[in-house]
């Protein structure tokens, strides 16, 4: 049976733009240029005979034949990735996308990929930062590491590393509030809060036995983990250290805990792969090495998988 296609560049052009509902934004996907972009659009719709999409002074707005036309090359494309991954016997590639949580990335995986580099030096390693949600099948992500509650995971998930909590501060601060109780901390709105994550002070206070006081929520409010710790080094408060994010800071003396009580938060970092990626060499590779790195791993298996991979 013969398959009358258009031109399946122009397909995954159109997948990326209607998802954005932007060129520009599939430009940027795609490594092309918003020319291409609407280039591949233009040679879609004059291949279909129909308008894709309708250009207004708002923006890009799908047509209804757009609108219907969407899911489906999404799907499509989906099921020709997921094809070509279950070849069976495929070839390592050499190559690895990873899409990571930042903090994790400046604080775990940086500074111990010298070793990884080492250990699969054919692996050409590819990390994005981005705070977006992605589609590891049609954004070419092998792999992704995640900050998430999750109770039950899917098979191709892994747990790296649980999170505990411990209050931290810089050794000027411990110096200053040696002898008060974090209660006396709360009234001098010397707290700082992560705003983007739901295990902040209140859940350490409750998982202490502890009635969060009722200025519990005052003090500096800031949005990410990474500047949260960054403004504790700085002496501007005491700040829920992170562990296993905050360990590097406390063994270099730039941070010091303030508190002895550790306590679990209901979050942890995962890494998730697609089911056809979960087997890809390269991922293999990566994730047990990963667990080594973080001690949940013995490093002999690690190194059987990349004495297999040679």
């Amino acid at each position: 049976m013969a398959f009358r296609l258009p031109p399946l560049s122009s397909l995954r052009v159109f997948e990326a733009a209607a998802r954005h509902r932007s060129f520009r934004k599939a430009a940027d996907e795609l490594n092309l240029t918003a020319s291409a972009v609407s280039h591949a659009i233009q040679t879609l719709e004059n291949w279909l005979g129909v308008e894709l999409f309708s250009r207004e002074a708002r923006g890009l707005r799908l047509t209804s034949a757009g609108e219907a036309y969407a899911p489906l090359v999404n799907q499509a494309l989906a099921l020709l990735a997921s094809a070509t991954d279950r070849v069976p016997g495929r070839r390592p590639t050499g190559t690895l996308a990873l899409s990571s949580a930042p903090t994790f990335a400046s604080k775990i995986l940086v500074p111990r990929l010298e070793r990884f580099m080492a250990q699969f030096p054919n692996v050409h390693l590819t990390i994005d930062t981005s705070t977006r949600l992605v589609d590891l099948t049609l954004d070419d992500f092998d792999v992704a590491i995640r900050y998430l509650s999750i109770k039950k995971p899917a098979p191709n998930w892994t747990m790296l590393v649980p999170e505990m909590l411990v209050p931290v501060c810089a050794p000027s601060m411990k110096q200053r509030f040696a002898h008060s109780t974090l209660v006396e901390l709360v009234s001098r709105n010397a707290l700082i809060h992560v705003t983007s994550v739901s295990a902040d002070w209140k859940h350490w206070f409750r998982a202490n036995g502890l009635e969060p006081p009722p200025s519990i929520d005052d003090g500096i409010h800031i949005d990410t983990i990474h500047t949260a710790f960054d403004a504790a080094i700085c002496g501007l408060g005491v700040v829920l250290g992170r562990r296993p994010l905050v360990d590097d800071d406390l063994a270099s003396g730039r941070l010091v805990t303030l508190a002895s009580q550790a306590i679990a938060s209901d979050s942890a970092f995962w890494l998730v792969t697609s089911q056809t990626e979960f087997e890809k060499p390269e991922v293999k590779q990566f994730r047990q090495w990963l667990l080594c790195e973080l001690g949940v791993a013995s490093p002999a298996k690690t190194q059987l998988i990349s004495t297999a991979n040679h």
